[in-house]
């Protein structure tokens, strides 16, 4: 059963929250979260990529990055954060729109994550890992959640009724941030806090919707620290999303060039695998991709359809890669080869239009998203999901909940 820990979080004061609140690491290369950050001292990007407080071209895995970050935090204490005096968790809710979802922040066992109870998705890279389990060491601290997802059923309906009650309460943060998305934070009730511990335990299983790297860093913390004192660092800091308000949007692909062919020889040969049709930027349905070519949009339905019975063959991004991608652009390997990219569908469709029609990209293909459903029949057969298959959106803030170490 899951397990849910109160913790003493450091957070900014009500106050600053606004202006510390960051996007995640992950999303925004040094230049954009240099952009984001310049005219904003407080930004937690100072501190969750440090490299951008050093001179252009810093690698920034080299331990001078990571000395930065701890100095930059540090040096944020004092002006903006406060630690709690008690243990308590948290309701993060998020709104983009008219989308809505509230999940519960707190400490979760990484016995659990290893033994998974807490079940992944995604194969994680080494050399990311090392970067935030660098991070973590220098600050001791996980200063990012991973983002979680448990099935809501009739045994998650005492969270429901607990999250309705500390929720009608006055949050302790609310704002809205530049892109659009309102972050509102709670503080729950002693009461609520011991009432949320024990629903928890009617929860079977987590798992990890977003931030892979993350748990994996916080479990390598652990077994670094695991020499100085048993218990440090044996929880990592997450949000946990019921999945009937999990939203996921498409990762879209483009591909910079057709591998030699002529641009009609490429429209034959993916003729004789898919039939082909005027469509809408965005696939009607799943066993739709769309794809954009020669200036117009494109349907393409497989001629061969996919076993539905495969929780992997039968996802969109399977097809795409298995029947288009592999055997006629020649590109095998999503996670190495340079031809291709990937544009997470908040960018919307025209992002795909505008990367062709300025020849950085020869095609751009729009698919539609994979459910939370699919996810979690991959992950319950112990499988991993195709590589950039998910786009979660909207996205949890760095900053606003630090779980000391």
């Amino acid at each position: 059963m899951a397990t849910l820990k109160p913790f003493r979080a450091v957070r900014p004061r009500p106050d600053a929250a606004a202006r510390i609140a960051a996007v995640p690491y992950d999303v925004v290369s040094a230049a954009e979260a240099r952009e984001l950050a310049a005219a904003e001292p407080l930004s937690f990007l100072h501190v969750s990529r440090a490299e951008i407080d050093l001179p252009s071209g810093t690698d920034p895995y080299s331990e001078a990055v990571y000395s930065r970050a701890a100095q930059n935090y540090d040096a944020l204490k004092p002006r903006a954060l406060v630690q709690e005096e008690t243990a308590s968790v948290y309701l993060y809710r998020l709104t983009m729109g008219r989308h809505v979802q509230t999940g519960i922040g707190g400490a979760f066992s990484l016995d659990e994550y290893d033994r998974d109870i807490i079940k992944k998705h995604e194969r994680t890279r080494r050399d990311k890992e090392d970067d935030r389990t660098k991070h973590m060491l220098a600050l001791a601290a996980q200063t990012g959640p991973v983002f979680l997802t448990y099935r809501s059923s009739p045994g998650s309906a005492d969270v429901n009724r607990i999250v309705a009650s500390e929720s009608a309460a006055p949050p302790l943060f609310d704002f809205e941030a530049p892109d659009g998305v309102r972050h509102t934070i709670w503080r729950v009730s002693t009461g609520g806090c011991d009432g949320l511990v024990a629903a928890f335990q009617k929860i079977p299983t987590l798992y990890i919707a977003d931030g892979h790297h993350r748990a994996a860093s916080a479990a390598r913390a652990r077994r670094s620290l695991h020499s100085l004192n048993g218990d440090r660092g044996s929880t990592m800091l997450a949000v946990a999303f019921p999945h009937d308000q999990v939203q996921i949007l498409p990762y879209n692909r483009i591909v910079k060039d057709l591998g030699g062919r002529s641009p009609d020889a490429f429209l034959s040969a993916v003729r004789e695998r898919f039939t082909v049709a005027s469509g809408p930027a965005t696939p009607a349905r799943r066993g739709e991709i769309a794809m954009y070519f020669g200036g117009a949009w494109h349907t393409l339905r497989p001629r061969a359809a996919p076993d539905a019975a495969d929780p992997i063959g039968s996802l969109d991004v399977s097809v795409l890669q298995e029947q288009l991608l592999a055997p006629i652009l020649d590109i095998a390997d999503l996670r190495t080869d340079k031809r291709i990219d990937f544009v997470g569908g908040a960018r919307g469709t025209s992002e795909l239009e505008t990367l062709v029609a300025s020849g950085k990209a020869a095609v751009a293909f729009s698919l539609y998203p994979v459910s939370v459903g699919d996810l979690m029949k991959v992950s319950d057969a112990g499988d991993i999901m195709p590589p950039k298959s998910t786009w979660f959106e909207p996205k949890l803030r760095d900053g606003l909940l630090i779980n000391p170490l």
